[in-house]
This record gives C-alpha cells, structure tokens and sequence, in this order.
C-alpha cells in the first residue's frame, strides 16, 4: 500500500468516525418533527480526503488558523423552514455548535431570495463572522457575498447544494451528497416497482441549482439505458415545494391521465403528489409508482403504509461533518473540493423498521 493510499484511507477512517460518534449521541425528535442527528441517520462519508499536497489548505486559501470554541460561526440558510430538510439541516448545525462550545453561532435564512442570502452573508461577515457555513440558494449569484468573505479571508464551507465557482478561491469545499447518482438510484427503484414500463412525470426541482440538473440527468440517462420502456412523459417543476408540487400534479391528472409513475425530486413534492392523486381518485403506490429522494419521516411512513414506492436518501445532517471538516481546515490538513456522503435507500423491506429514524 502506498504512503498516499494509506494517509487517504486514516483520513477517510477518522473523518468518518467523528461524524458517525457526534451523530449517534444525539436525541431523536417525535413524529411530527424533523430529527437532526440520530445513530441511523448519521452522515457517512464516501470520499472525504484529499491527496497529501492537494485539496485546499489554510495556507493556499490565505485564511487565518481559528479556535472553533472561541469563534464567531455564520451559517446561512437557504430556504424557509417549512421543509423537514431544511429544519434538520438547520438544528444539526445548531446541535453540533453547542455541543463544540462555539462562542457564538449566527443563524440566517434567506427565505429562497437570493438577495436576502447574500446580504446576510455580508450581515454576518460586518458581525465578525469567521468561518461561514453556506446552504446555497442557486449555484450562481453568490458572488458578491463570496467577494465579501474572501476581502476578509474568511472560510468558506458550502453544503448540499454546489457553487458553479473556484473551489479554494471562492470556497473550501462543498459538502454534500451525488446528485447525479441519488437520480440513478431513484431510476434503478422505478424500473423495480414498474417492471421497467410506463409512462413517467417527473416533478423537478427549483431551476438554478445543480440538485435538480443532476438529479434529472441522472434518472433520464438511467432509463435511456436500463428501461427504454419506461416513457417519460412529461417534466414540470414543482419548486421542492409540497403545495407547488400537488398543483403540478393536478394538472398532469388532467392532461396526462394514462401516467403511471411519478419521480419527484425531493419528497416534499412527492406527497403533493400524493394528495393530488388520492383527490382524483386514485391510489398512490399501487396505481401510480412514487418514487422520491430526501428520506423525510413522512415519506417514508407513507412508503410504509404503501402509499409509496421507494425514496432515496438526502441526508441533512451536517454539523457534525461540517465541523470536523472546518477543524481539519484550521488544523492545516487539505479539504478536498468535494466532500462527497452516501445515502441509504428505503423500500418496502425497510420502511417500517426505519420510519423512526428518519428526519
């Protein structure tokens, strides 16, 4: 084994071992909220190191070393917490701040107004922020808070949604999920549920971002290889939004009757989906196929009762990677461009016995 291989691989270990031990120590919510880190719904890294001499350094970033436990922390939200994503992801940060001891943690939500977001970065920047920890709204337009944070060397940290900008420029690292194959899981489900025939709408995501570019590419070419039977038949945004992606679906019940399958891109939009359909008279998981990607508590109960067909995890819970990751950082250890997690996937054989874990 070479020294290389070896140093990624202890890396890969202790990186991992620190997200899974914060996680698991942890309460879990009741059913009606959004967990934030429970033992099964842990983070686990799949490609968390960089090559020694590679990934971005507190030296080639130009940033200076940082005592997390006296520091001042921002984290930006990106959209209105009426999502469970976004309610897990928000108290996960908080969690593993306060368990850190951080001096002080700064909390904004942008409310998905772009604007918003990046004046609240910069908010947070004039109150003394020194390490920022970003959910982007879109892959694009972060640049003039990006500007501001790099004026001042401040870190960087972008999680679940990817920059279309210079990775140890304008940003560490981005931390989150594989878009493009959480959409070729979601593929490989529907072919399994429907045999690999029918005709497929496809709620996609709020334009602008690459969750929903990646998600798409990655269920669309997924059946153009797998299941040239499986028709789609129609692709309308549903914003990843529960009421938009009901109202989306009314319409396709209308003038798309003979659909079979639904792929929604978070679940939010596929229990929309759900409601449309059981108004029109149908019935969800049986005659139409529903699969969708997050793993909220409520699709994965309506899985269990069979008003569901398959989810394919995006896991929320960051702070404990998002953490280890700033330390390492502050450490001087080389952060990867892509610090890249894995997702479990739920279906029939699993749902039940994991409702209770999900968020």
């Amino acid at each position: 084994m070479t020294t290389s291989r070896r140093s990624r691989l202890v890396t890969a270990a202790c990186l991992a071992a620190t997200v899974v031990l914060a996680a698991g120590c942890a309460k879990e919510e009741g059913d009606d909220k959004a967990s934030s880190d429970t033992g099964q719904g842990a983070q686990v890294v799949q490609t968390p190191s960089a090559d020694p001499g590679t990934g971005c350094t507190l030296k080639t970033y130009g940033a200076t070393k940082v005592d997390l436990k006296n520091a001042v922390v921002g984290f930006s939200q990106s959209e209105k917490e009426a999502n469970p994503f976004r309610i897990a992801e928000t108290q996960s940060i908080k969690d593993e701040a306060a368990k850190l001891g951080v001096k002080k943690l700064l909390t904004t939500n942008a409310q998905s107004q772009l604007p918003k977001q990046i004046s609240d970065i910069q908010d947070m920047l004039a109150q003394g922020a020194q390490l920022l920890i970003v959910a982007p709204l879109n892959s694009d337009g972060l640049e003039p808070a990006l500007q501001a944070a790099a004026a001042k060397h401040v870190p960087v940290i972008t999680i679940d949604r990817k920059l279309n900008a210079t990775a140890c420029k304008d940003y560490v690292a981005f931390l989150g999920s594989d878009f493009v194959e959480q959409g070729k899981r979601a593929a490989d489900a529907m072919i399994k549920v429907t045999g690999g025939k029918g005709k497929v709408a496809i709620l996609l995501g709020s334009s602008g971002n690459n969750v929903t570019t990646d998600r798409t590419k990655g269920f669309v070419d997924q059946l153009k290889a797998k299941a040239p039977g499986l028709q789609i038949v129609a692709q309308q945004t549903g914003e990843f939004a529960r009421d938009k992606g009901q109202q989306v679906m009314e319409q396709l019940i209308q003038s798309k009757p003979d659909i079979t399958a639904v792929y929604a891109e978070n679940d939010e939009m596929g229990l929309g989906a759900v409601t449309a359909l059981k108004g029109a008279g149908k019935e969800p998981g049986k005659d139409v196929k529903i699969i969708s990607i997050d793993g909220t508590r409520n699709a994965v109960q309506a899985l269990a009762n069979g008003q569901y067909n398959g989810v394919i995890e995006s896991n929320p819970r960051f702070g404990p990677l998002a953490f280890a990751t700033a330390q390492k950082f502050f450490d001087g250890g080389a952060i990867p461009e892509d610090v890249i997690i894995s997702d479990r996937a739920y279906d029939a054989s699993n749902a039940k016995s994991s409702v209770a874990g999900a968020y």
